[in-house]
């Protein structure tokens, strides 16, 4: 039996990167899953990689930054499985460019994908949970939801904000048996890191000097942790951010 069997898992934006890894962990742990992206190709390959393994999985094609797509998201996974226990607001965007050259689209964008977001999936989520009395949604925020970091106004105010939401959330549906947690990784290596390195200006051994493990993290020591927040295992957390950043935030060195 895994640790989630018996369990319906959607997490956003896990046709690759840390929500595939993530997907994967909860599919492994008998959750049956629904697997996301914008991309109906990209969202269909993931899950059919999944069932092929054996596991119970579906993609849906959806734009987390518009509430309708978001909602109809959460209805197609209560359709298909019966139910909705873990909601993961994994999908993310970046813009990384000096404040006075940052465009306010560039700006709205990841505020709409990164904060605005994860609020109407934890609203729809809530809302099937709610009925159940019982339900987990993980926000996947970042070390820059604590700290700054130049050229990164749009990103940092959407983490900063994530937390937020998270504490809110959190004290208003516990009540309601729903626990809000939020996860935030450090640099952990992704297609998304990539691209972000080419407009960030740092390279590898940057981020491996600056961090005291001396490395990346992966997509699967998030997703290790991200399983045990979606677990019985972590049932009294809930209204906090836990940080998964290999000793980012504790070291004040150069």
């Amino acid at each position: 039996m895994g640790r989630l069997q018996g369990k319906v898992a959607v997490v956003t934006g896990s046709s690759a990167g840390i929500g595939r890894g993530i997907v994967e962990r909860y599919a492994e742990q008998g959750a049956a899953v629904v697997v996301n992206s914008r991309s109906r190709d990209r969202a269909e390959q993931a899950a059919a990689e999944l069932r092929d393994r054996g596991f119970r999985a579906m993609g849906v094609a959806a734009d987390v930054s518009l509430p309708e797509e978001v909602a109809r998201l959460a209805d197609t996974a209560l359709e298909h499985f019966g139910g909705l226990h873990v909601w993961v607001n994994n999908a993310g965007i970046n813009a990384i460019k000096p404040s006075l050259e940052l465009e306010p689209e560039d700006f709205r964008r990841v505020i709409e994908v990164n904060l605005n977001a994860c609020f109407y999936g934890s609203q729809a989520a809530a809302r099937a949970m709610i009925r159940q009395r019982q339900g987990v949604i993980i926000q996947i925020g970042s070390i820059f939801g604590e700290v700054g970091m130049p050229m990164r106004a749009a990103y940092c105010s959407a983490k900063h904000g994530l937390i937020g939401l998270t504490k809110v959330l959190a004290s208003e549906w516990a009540p309601h048996g729903v626990r809000v947690v939020c996860l935030n990784p450090a640099y952990v290596r992704t297609a998304l890191d990539e691209a972000d390195q080419a407009s960030g200006d740092y390279t590898d051994s940057d981020i491996e000097r600056r961090t005291p493990l001396g490395r990346y993290g992966s997509a699967e020591e998030v997703a290790n942790t991200a399983l045990f927040l979606a677990s019985d295992e972590s049932s009294y957390v809930t209204g906090t951010a836990i940080t998964v950043d290999g000793g980012w935030m504790a070291y004040g060195g150069w």
